[in-house]
């Protein structure tokens, strides 16, 4: 997914092995990927979508010091969906600890190491068996008379 503030901005879903490059899009303030050939389509991705980093991971809250993180590795995901007007996506990384990606760092280098398994609903439920005719009392009486 891409946050609410690129919904302006061309995009296209992520691809598993592609190196992306974090980047801020421009007319926005906002911060997020995009191929290097094409730094101003959005590269979107689904929760769960596995991501490393070429190097550290650096990101700020948009004051002057940066931070370094020593996790190169992490998933995209969403925080606090259901609150309206601010940013979503984030990488959470091993430790449970969580970057939003407007935070990041421009200039990051990330591989997609690994997209999401998507099934339906229907598809992930188990099957249901109808039980409850073996323990009924007709099925009890066939069995027993």
């Amino acid at each position: 997914m891409c946050d609410y503030s690129l919904q302006a901005v061309a995009s296209r879903p992520a691809k598993v092995g592609e190196t992306l490059i974090t980047t801020t899009f421009p007319g926005t303030s906002t911060r997020g990927f995009a191929s290097e050939n094409e730094a101003a389509v959005a590269v979107c991705m689904l929760p769960g979508t596995e991501v490393a980093f070429a190097r550290d991971v650096k990101y700020d809250n948009r004051w002057i010091w940066t931070r370094t993180l020593d996790w190169r590795v992490g998933k995209f995901n969403q925080i606090a969906p259901d609150v309206h007007d601010r940013h979503h996506d984030a990488i959470e990384f091993p430790d449970g600890s969580h970057v939003l990606v407007t935070q990041l760092c421009e200039g990051q280098h990330v591989t997609v190491l690994q997209l999401p398994v998507l099934q339906a609903a229907t598809e992930r439920a188990p099957a249901v068996t109808d039980n409850a005719s073996a323990t009924s009392p007709s099925a009890t009486s066939i069995i027993t008379g």
